[in-house]
């Protein structure tokens, strides 16, 4: 039987780069969305402009949409991905926004999510909690140098989950008709202040990490230092905002409903990817 071609927007980040090796691996063709001059197998798209959205989905059967970090107005960057799979009527669409984006109906990603679900595809929408990777990309400096987690989080816990966990539903939603037109929140097993979360780091590195709570203000100015865009770093201490409250610390069962197997834990990341913090 013929297999599906697939389209993955951010198909090089944390996600995508493993979905795309999934549905490789299950005999699928794959098409990676790319900002910059294509290669083999991969097709120039400018989300910002929507310059070869509709020349890429022309060529697909499925697809893979999320917001890539940077842009803090998602519908915009979404609305077009959105329209252009409708236009070519594709088999199915696979959203990713993040968990608590339904809790408004007028923010970005709801609008966004509400437009999938109204446009006559077959869909699935994930919403994931926080990345456990993320301690090993976007805060592993002060770690890696100093042995700290420094963020604004309080002592809030947050059921972070597995990134490699949400690229496998979605590999397994691209390539199924199980759970067409349903949505779901993922998270891990357990629910986990930063100072758990800095716990288990010591136990993987055989080395003291220590969480400090910072002021927000503190973290704006440092991202905003390393170059990301103002209102996206404003939306990201929005969100923290949220998680300090306990808005994060809900546990669901959908991986294992979708996997049959239950996610990865904190402990089996970190001793993964312990490496990143020696």
């Amino acid at each position: 039987m013929k297999k599906d071609k697939i389209l993955i927007i951010g198909a090089t980040g944390t996600v995508g780069s493993e979905i795309a090796r999934l549905l490789e691996l299950d005999g699928h063709t794959v098409l990676r969305a790319t900002s910059k001059t294509p290669k083999q197998g991969q097709v120039q798209i400018n989300l910002a402009s929507g310059e070869g959205i509709d020349s890429a989905m022309e060529e697909v059967d499925k697809a893979f949409l999320l917001s890539p970090p940077g842009y803090a107005d998602h519908y915009k960057i979404l609305s077009p991905l959105i329209t252009a799979a409708k236009n070519h009527n594709l088999k199915k669409v696979v959203l990713m926004t993040a968990m608590g984006a339904n809790a408004d109906e007028n923010s970005p990603f709801r609008r966004a999510e509400v437009e999938l679900e109204n446009s006559g595809l077959n869909y699935n929408i994930v919403r994931p909690n926080w990345f456990m990777q993320n301690f090993n990309t976007f805060w592993v400096q002060p770690i890696k140098e100093q042995k700290l987690i420094l963020l604004p989080a309080g002592n809030a816990k947050t059921s972070f989950i597995d990134s490699r966990d949400i690229s496998a539903v979605v590999a397994k939603l691209l390539t199924s008709s199980e759970f067409d037109n349903k949505d779901f929140d993922l998270t891990g097993p357990h629910a986990l202040d930063h100072n758990q979360v800095a716990s288990i780091i010591t136990d993987s590195i055989s080395s003291e990490v220590i969480y400090e709570d910072i002021e927000p203000a503190t973290l704006r100015s440092e991202l905003v230092n390393a170059g990301l865009p103002a209102d996206y770093v404003d939306f990201l201490l929005l969100i923290f905002g949220f998680l300090k409250e306990g808005y994060n610390a809900g546990v669901t069962e959908n991986v294992e409903r979708i996997l049959g197997r239950k996610p990865h834990n904190f402990e089996q990341y970190a001793n993964d990817y312990s490496s990143a913090w020696e």
